[in-house]
Protein backbone atom coordinates (compact mmCIF):
# COMPACT_ATOMS: atom_id res chain seq x y z
CA UNK A 1 0.00 0.00 0.00
CA UNK A 2 1.32 3.41 -0.96
CA UNK A 3 1.84 5.70 2.02
CA UNK A 4 -0.14 8.93 2.35
CA UNK A 5 2.02 11.93 1.44
CA UNK A 6 2.25 15.11 3.53
CA UNK A 7 3.28 18.50 2.15
CA UNK A 8 3.78 20.59 5.33
CA UNK A 9 5.33 19.20 8.51
CA UNK A 10 3.61 18.94 11.86
CA UNK A 11 5.49 20.35 14.82
CA UNK A 12 6.18 17.25 16.96
CA UNK A 13 6.86 17.82 20.67
CA UNK A 14 8.15 14.68 22.39
CA UNK A 15 7.66 14.27 26.14
CA UNK A 16 8.43 12.27 29.25
CA UNK A 17 8.14 8.94 31.03
CA UNK A 18 5.47 6.40 30.06
CA UNK A 19 3.79 8.67 27.55
CA UNK A 20 7.13 9.01 25.74
CA UNK A 21 7.25 5.19 25.44
CA UNK A 22 3.67 5.12 24.10
CA UNK A 23 4.49 8.00 21.73
CA UNK A 24 7.13 5.93 19.95
CA UNK A 25 4.89 2.83 19.87
CA UNK A 26 2.08 4.84 18.27
CA UNK A 27 4.42 6.23 15.61
CA UNK A 28 5.98 2.83 14.86
CA UNK A 29 2.76 0.80 14.74
CA UNK A 30 -0.06 3.17 13.80
CA UNK A 31 1.44 6.04 11.79
CA UNK A 32 4.68 5.23 9.97
CA UNK A 33 3.32 2.10 8.21
CA UNK A 34 0.57 4.20 6.62
CA UNK A 35 1.87 7.79 6.34
CA UNK A 36 5.01 9.34 4.91
CA UNK A 37 5.15 11.32 8.16
CA UNK A 38 6.69 14.80 7.99
CA UNK A 39 7.40 16.46 11.34
CA UNK A 40 9.68 19.15 12.72
CA UNK A 41 10.84 17.40 15.90
CA UNK A 42 11.44 19.01 19.30
CA UNK A 43 12.46 16.99 22.33
CA UNK A 44 10.59 18.42 25.32
CA UNK A 45 11.77 15.61 27.60
CA UNK A 46 12.95 17.08 30.89
CA UNK A 47 16.61 16.18 30.36
CA UNK A 48 16.76 18.01 27.03
CA UNK A 49 14.80 20.98 28.35
CA UNK A 50 17.40 21.20 31.11
CA UNK A 51 20.30 20.97 28.62
CA UNK A 52 18.86 23.83 26.54
CA UNK A 53 17.81 25.99 29.53
CA UNK A 54 14.25 25.35 28.30
CA UNK A 55 14.92 27.18 25.02
CA UNK A 56 13.62 24.09 23.19
CA UNK A 57 10.14 24.77 24.56
CA UNK A 58 10.19 28.34 23.26
CA UNK A 59 11.50 27.13 19.90
CA UNK A 60 8.74 24.51 19.60
CA UNK A 61 6.06 27.13 20.31
CA UNK A 62 7.50 29.52 17.70
CA UNK A 63 7.61 26.66 15.19
CA UNK A 64 3.93 26.02 15.93
CA UNK A 65 3.16 29.64 15.05
CA UNK A 66 5.09 29.13 11.81
CA UNK A 67 3.49 25.85 10.68
CA UNK A 68 0.04 26.23 12.28
CA UNK A 69 -0.35 22.72 13.74
CA UNK A 70 1.51 20.84 16.49
CA UNK A 71 1.13 17.58 18.37
CA UNK A 72 2.53 17.31 21.90
CA UNK A 73 3.34 14.41 24.22
CA UNK A 74 2.72 14.80 27.96
CA UNK A 75 5.60 16.52 29.78
CA UNK A 76 6.84 16.91 33.35
CA UNK A 77 6.37 20.18 35.22
CA UNK A 78 9.10 19.77 37.84
CA UNK A 79 8.65 20.16 41.57
CA UNK A 80 11.41 19.99 44.23
CA UNK A 81 11.53 16.18 44.03
CA UNK A 82 11.95 16.29 40.25
CA UNK A 83 14.76 18.85 40.52
CA UNK A 84 16.65 16.37 42.67
CA UNK A 85 15.70 13.30 40.59
CA UNK A 86 16.79 14.83 37.28
CA UNK A 87 19.60 17.04 38.69
CA UNK A 88 18.02 20.11 37.12
CA UNK A 89 19.71 23.50 36.90
CA UNK A 90 16.49 25.07 38.17
CA UNK A 91 12.79 24.32 38.61
CA UNK A 92 11.72 24.89 35.00
CA UNK A 93 8.25 26.27 34.32
CA UNK A 94 5.35 24.26 32.92
CA UNK A 95 5.98 23.65 29.19
CA UNK A 96 2.22 23.92 28.60
CA UNK A 97 2.18 27.32 30.29
CA UNK A 98 5.10 28.56 28.20
CA UNK A 99 3.54 27.36 24.94
CA UNK A 100 0.12 28.73 25.91
CA UNK A 101 1.61 32.17 26.61
CA UNK A 102 3.47 32.32 23.27
CA UNK A 103 0.41 31.15 21.31
CA UNK A 104 -1.92 33.35 23.43
CA UNK A 105 -4.18 30.30 23.38
CA UNK A 106 -7.14 28.70 25.11
CA UNK A 107 -7.33 25.00 26.01
CA UNK A 108 -10.35 22.98 24.85
CA UNK A 109 -10.92 19.59 26.48
CA UNK A 110 -13.55 17.02 25.55
CA UNK A 111 -14.25 13.41 26.57
CA UNK A 112 -13.81 10.59 24.04
CA UNK A 113 -17.09 8.72 24.34
CA UNK A 114 -17.22 5.02 23.49
CA UNK A 115 -19.81 2.26 23.91
CA UNK A 116 -19.26 0.40 27.14
CA UNK A 117 -17.85 3.42 28.99
CA UNK A 118 -21.04 5.38 29.64
CA UNK A 119 -21.00 8.82 31.31
CA UNK A 120 -22.31 8.93 34.87
CA UNK A 121 -24.75 11.61 33.67
CA UNK A 122 -27.17 9.55 31.59
CA UNK A 123 -28.37 12.55 29.53
CA UNK A 124 -24.94 13.18 28.01
CA UNK A 125 -25.18 11.64 24.55
CA UNK A 126 -22.51 13.85 22.94
CA UNK A 127 -19.21 15.15 24.37
CA UNK A 128 -19.15 18.47 26.23
CA UNK A 129 -16.07 20.51 25.35
CA UNK A 130 -14.64 22.64 28.17
CA UNK A 131 -12.91 25.90 27.21
CA UNK A 132 -10.91 27.32 30.12
CA UNK A 133 -9.47 30.81 30.25
CA UNK A 134 -5.89 30.23 31.32
CA UNK A 135 -4.82 33.63 32.60
CA UNK A 136 -5.25 35.58 35.81
CA UNK A 137 -7.95 35.37 38.50
CA UNK A 138 -6.98 33.35 41.59
CA UNK A 139 -4.02 31.79 39.76
CA UNK A 140 -2.21 35.13 39.71
CA UNK A 141 -3.73 36.50 42.89
CA UNK A 142 -1.92 38.34 45.70
CA UNK A 143 -2.90 37.33 49.23
CA UNK A 144 -2.37 38.81 52.66
CA UNK A 145 -3.21 37.76 56.21
CA UNK A 146 -4.77 40.53 58.28
CA UNK A 147 -3.36 40.46 61.84
CA UNK A 148 -6.09 42.51 63.51
CA UNK A 149 -8.25 45.64 63.38
CA UNK A 150 -7.78 47.99 60.43
CA UNK A 151 -8.96 49.07 56.99
CA UNK A 152 -8.18 47.25 53.75
CA UNK A 153 -8.27 49.22 50.48
CA UNK A 154 -7.94 48.47 46.78
CA UNK A 155 -5.57 51.06 45.28
CA UNK A 156 -4.76 51.69 41.60
CA UNK A 157 -2.04 54.19 40.68
CA UNK A 158 -2.05 55.25 37.02
CA UNK A 159 1.08 56.05 34.99
CA UNK A 160 0.84 59.73 36.05
CA UNK A 161 0.74 58.87 39.75
CA UNK A 162 -3.00 59.48 40.23
CA UNK A 163 -4.66 57.12 42.71
CA UNK A 164 -8.11 55.50 42.74
CA UNK A 165 -9.28 53.80 45.93
CA UNK A 166 -12.04 51.45 47.02
CA UNK A 167 -12.51 50.23 50.58
CA UNK A 168 -12.48 46.42 50.66
CA UNK A 169 -13.40 45.95 54.31
CA UNK A 170 -12.99 47.51 57.74
CA UNK A 171 -11.70 44.67 59.92
CA UNK A 172 -12.58 44.42 63.61
CA UNK A 173 -10.25 41.43 64.01
CA UNK A 174 -7.95 39.07 62.06
CA UNK A 175 -8.85 37.94 58.54
CA UNK A 176 -7.51 37.46 55.02
CA UNK A 177 -7.44 39.52 51.79
CA UNK A 178 -7.04 38.39 48.18
CA UNK A 179 -6.45 40.62 45.16
CA UNK A 180 -7.17 39.31 41.63
CA UNK A 181 -6.72 40.81 38.19
CA UNK A 182 -7.26 40.18 34.50
CA UNK A 183 -6.68 42.21 31.33
CA UNK A 184 -9.04 43.20 28.54
CA UNK A 185 -6.50 41.93 26.01
CA UNK A 186 -6.42 38.46 27.56
CA UNK A 187 -10.21 38.29 27.79
CA UNK A 188 -10.54 39.36 24.13
CA UNK A 189 -8.09 36.62 23.09
CA UNK A 190 -10.06 34.09 25.13
CA UNK A 191 -13.29 35.15 23.43
CA UNK A 192 -11.78 34.95 19.93
CA UNK A 193 -10.29 31.51 20.65
CA UNK A 194 -13.68 30.25 21.83
CA UNK A 195 -15.62 31.65 18.88
CA UNK A 196 -12.97 30.50 16.38
CA UNK A 197 -13.08 26.95 17.73
CA UNK A 198 -16.90 26.97 17.77
CA UNK A 199 -16.98 27.94 14.09
CA UNK A 200 -14.28 25.38 13.25
CA UNK A 201 -16.09 22.52 15.01
CA UNK A 202 -19.61 23.80 14.18
CA UNK A 203 -20.71 23.69 17.82
CA UNK A 204 -22.79 26.14 19.82
CA UNK A 205 -21.05 27.80 22.73
CA UNK A 206 -22.12 28.61 26.27
CA UNK A 207 -20.30 31.20 28.38
CA UNK A 208 -20.97 31.64 32.07
CA UNK A 209 -19.75 33.98 34.84
CA UNK A 210 -21.30 35.44 38.01
CA UNK A 211 -21.90 38.99 36.79
CA UNK A 212 -24.89 39.53 39.09
CA UNK A 213 -22.50 39.49 42.07
CA UNK A 214 -19.25 40.60 40.42
CA UNK A 215 -20.71 43.64 38.65
CA UNK A 216 -17.38 44.96 37.35
CA UNK A 217 -14.94 42.03 37.20
CA UNK A 218 -17.18 39.27 35.81
CA UNK A 219 -19.37 41.75 33.97
CA UNK A 220 -16.31 42.85 32.00
CA UNK A 221 -15.93 39.27 30.75
CA UNK A 222 -19.60 39.20 29.73
CA UNK A 223 -19.37 42.58 27.92
CA UNK A 224 -16.19 41.73 26.02
CA UNK A 225 -17.55 38.34 24.88
CA UNK A 226 -20.71 39.98 23.58
CA UNK A 227 -18.80 42.75 21.83
CA UNK A 228 -16.40 40.32 20.09
CA UNK A 229 -19.29 38.06 19.10
CA UNK A 230 -21.42 40.88 17.67
CA UNK A 231 -18.58 42.49 15.71
CA UNK A 232 -16.70 39.45 14.41
CA UNK A 233 -18.65 36.21 14.66
CA UNK A 234 -22.41 36.72 14.70
CA UNK A 235 -22.85 36.33 10.92
CA UNK A 236 -20.65 33.21 10.87
CA UNK A 237 -22.65 31.61 13.68
CA UNK A 238 -25.98 32.36 12.02
CA UNK A 239 -24.81 30.88 8.69
CA UNK A 240 -23.74 27.68 10.46
CA UNK A 241 -26.94 27.48 12.52
CA UNK A 242 -25.08 27.52 15.84
CA UNK A 243 -25.66 29.88 18.76
CA UNK A 244 -23.78 31.84 21.41
CA UNK A 245 -25.52 31.56 24.77
CA UNK A 246 -24.66 33.47 27.97
CA UNK A 247 -25.89 32.56 31.44
CA UNK A 248 -24.81 32.63 35.09
CA UNK A 249 -22.34 29.93 36.14
CA UNK A 250 -24.76 28.34 38.64
CA UNK A 251 -27.49 28.28 36.00
CA UNK A 252 -25.03 26.71 33.53
CA UNK A 253 -24.20 23.92 36.00
CA UNK A 254 -27.90 23.15 36.47
CA UNK A 255 -28.55 23.21 32.71
CA UNK A 256 -25.54 21.11 31.78
CA UNK A 257 -26.68 18.19 33.95
CA UNK A 258 -29.92 17.97 31.93
CA UNK A 259 -28.34 18.68 28.55
CA UNK A 260 -27.60 16.05 25.87
CA UNK A 261 -24.16 17.67 25.37
CA UNK A 262 -22.56 18.44 22.03
CA UNK A 263 -21.57 22.05 22.77
CA UNK A 264 -18.60 24.12 24.02
CA UNK A 265 -18.78 25.38 27.60
CA UNK A 266 -16.50 28.42 28.08
CA UNK A 267 -15.47 29.16 31.65
CA UNK A 268 -13.29 31.60 33.53
CA UNK A 269 -10.03 30.20 34.90
CA UNK A 270 -11.15 28.66 38.20
CA UNK A 271 -14.58 27.57 36.92
CA UNK A 272 -12.88 25.85 33.99
CA UNK A 273 -10.43 24.08 36.30
CA UNK A 274 -13.27 22.61 38.37
CA UNK A 275 -15.77 21.90 35.60
CA UNK A 276 -13.28 20.16 33.30
CA UNK A 277 -12.43 17.75 36.12
CA UNK A 278 -16.13 17.19 36.74
CA UNK A 279 -16.81 16.38 33.07
CA UNK A 280 -13.74 14.14 32.71
CA UNK A 281 -14.53 12.24 35.91
CA UNK A 282 -18.16 11.76 34.87
CA UNK A 283 -16.98 10.35 31.53
CA UNK A 284 -14.60 7.81 33.01
CA UNK A 285 -10.95 8.80 32.75
CA UNK A 286 -8.50 11.58 31.87
CA UNK A 287 -6.96 9.01 29.51
CA UNK A 288 -10.18 9.40 27.49
CA UNK A 289 -9.99 13.20 27.19
CA UNK A 290 -8.73 15.17 24.20
CA UNK A 291 -7.01 18.50 24.69
CA UNK A 292 -6.28 21.15 22.06
CA UNK A 293 -4.72 24.57 22.49
CA UNK A 294 -6.15 27.10 20.02
CA UNK A 295 -4.77 30.58 19.36
CA UNK A 296 -6.97 33.55 18.39
CA UNK A 297 -5.48 33.34 14.87
CA UNK A 298 -6.35 29.64 14.45
CA UNK A 299 -3.06 27.92 15.36
CA UNK A 300 -3.66 24.46 16.88
CA UNK A 301 -1.62 22.33 19.30
CA UNK A 302 -3.04 18.88 20.15
CA UNK A 303 -2.14 16.77 23.19
CA UNK A 304 -3.58 14.35 25.73
CA UNK A 305 -5.31 15.80 28.79
CA UNK A 306 -3.39 13.60 31.26
CA UNK A 307 0.16 13.54 32.62
CA UNK A 308 3.21 11.38 32.00
CA UNK A 309 1.94 8.28 33.93
CA UNK A 310 4.98 8.23 36.23
CA UNK A 311 3.99 5.13 38.20
CA UNK A 312 3.72 2.98 35.06
CA UNK A 313 7.05 4.32 33.80
CA UNK A 314 8.85 3.13 36.91
CA UNK A 315 7.27 -0.31 36.43
CA UNK A 316 8.35 -0.25 32.79
CA UNK A 317 11.96 0.53 33.80
CA UNK A 318 11.93 -2.52 36.08
CA UNK A 319 10.82 -4.67 33.16
CA UNK A 320 7.34 -5.13 34.61
CA UNK A 321 4.27 -5.23 32.38
CA UNK A 322 2.04 -2.16 32.24
CA UNK A 323 -1.47 -1.61 30.94
CA UNK A 324 -1.38 2.08 30.08
CA UNK A 325 -4.24 3.70 28.17
CA UNK A 326 -2.91 5.39 25.00
CA UNK A 327 -6.26 6.55 23.56
CA UNK A 328 -5.89 10.28 24.35
CA UNK A 329 -2.37 10.31 22.91
CA UNK A 330 -3.58 8.54 19.74
CA UNK A 331 -6.36 11.12 19.43
CA UNK A 332 -3.78 13.92 19.81
CA UNK A 333 -2.06 12.57 16.70
CA UNK A 334 -5.32 12.10 14.79
CA UNK A 335 -6.47 15.63 15.66
CA UNK A 336 -3.21 17.12 14.42
CA UNK A 337 -3.14 14.99 11.26
CA UNK A 338 -6.76 15.85 10.43
CA UNK A 339 -6.10 19.57 10.88
CA UNK A 340 -2.93 19.33 8.77
CA UNK A 341 -4.91 17.54 6.08
CA UNK A 342 -7.63 20.18 6.22
CA UNK A 343 -5.19 23.09 5.93
CA UNK A 344 -3.16 21.43 3.15
CA UNK A 345 -6.19 20.01 1.29
CA UNK A 346 -5.13 16.37 1.71
CA UNK A 347 -8.43 14.45 2.11
CA UNK A 348 -6.57 11.12 2.41
CA UNK A 349 -4.86 12.37 5.56
CA UNK A 350 -8.18 13.46 7.06
CA UNK A 351 -9.76 10.09 6.21
CA UNK A 352 -6.81 8.29 7.79
CA UNK A 353 -7.29 10.24 11.04
CA UNK A 354 -11.00 9.34 11.05
CA UNK A 355 -10.25 5.65 10.42
CA UNK A 356 -7.60 5.46 13.15
CA UNK A 357 -10.06 6.92 15.67
CA UNK A 358 -12.81 4.50 14.57
CA UNK A 359 -10.44 1.52 14.80
CA UNK A 360 -9.28 2.59 18.28
CA UNK A 361 -12.86 2.78 19.54
CA UNK A 362 -13.79 -0.45 17.75
CA UNK A 363 -11.10 -2.33 19.69
CA UNK A 364 -12.54 -1.07 22.99
CA UNK A 365 -16.14 -1.77 21.95
CA UNK A 366 -15.14 -5.35 21.08
CA UNK A 367 -14.06 -5.86 24.70
CA UNK A 368 -10.30 -5.45 24.21
CA UNK A 369 -9.01 -2.65 26.45
CA UNK A 370 -6.48 -1.47 29.02
CA UNK A 371 -6.94 -2.12 32.73
CA UNK A 372 -8.26 1.35 33.62
CA UNK A 373 -11.21 0.91 31.23
CA UNK A 374 -11.81 -2.72 32.22
CA UNK A 375 -12.48 -1.51 35.77
CA UNK A 376 -15.32 0.82 34.70
CA UNK A 377 -16.79 -0.77 31.57
CA UNK A 378 -20.35 -2.06 31.33
CA UNK A 379 -19.20 -4.69 28.80
CA UNK A 380 -18.86 -8.28 29.99
CA UNK A 381 -16.07 -10.81 29.41
CA UNK A 382 -13.49 -8.18 28.51
CA UNK A 383 -9.85 -8.88 27.67
CA UNK A 384 -7.32 -6.75 29.54
CA UNK A 385 -4.38 -5.88 27.30
CA UNK A 386 -0.95 -4.55 28.17
CA UNK A 387 0.26 -1.22 26.80
CA UNK A 388 1.84 -2.54 23.60
CA UNK A 389 -0.76 -5.23 22.85
CA UNK A 390 -3.55 -2.64 22.94
CA UNK A 391 -1.76 -0.62 20.26
CA UNK A 392 -1.07 -3.81 18.26
CA UNK A 393 -4.78 -4.67 18.33
CA UNK A 394 -5.52 -1.26 16.84
CA UNK A 395 -2.88 -1.97 14.17
CA UNK A 396 -4.68 -5.21 13.29
CA UNK A 397 -7.97 -3.33 13.06
CA UNK A 398 -6.33 -0.77 10.75
CA UNK A 399 -4.91 -3.47 8.49
CA UNK A 400 -8.38 -4.96 8.01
Amino acid sequence: MEKIKMTTPLVEMDGDEMTRILWQMIKDELLLPFIDLKTEYYDLGLEHRNETDDQVTVDSANATLKYGVAVKCATITPNAARVEEYKLKEMWKSPNGTIRAILDGTVFRAPIQVKGIEPCVKNWKKPITLARHAYGDVYKSVEMKVPGKGKAELVFTDENGNESREVIHVFDGPGVIQGMHNTNRSIESFARCCFTYAVDTKQSIWFATKDTISKKYDHTFKDIFQEVYDKEYKDKFEKLGIEYFYTLIDDAVARVMKSPGGFIWACKNYDGDVMSDMVSSACGSLAMMTSVLVSPTGVYEYEAAHGTVQRHYYKHLKGEETSTNSVATIFAWTGALRKRGELDDIPELMKFADKLEKCTLAVIESGRMTKDLALITSLEDVTVLNSKDFILEIRKEMEK
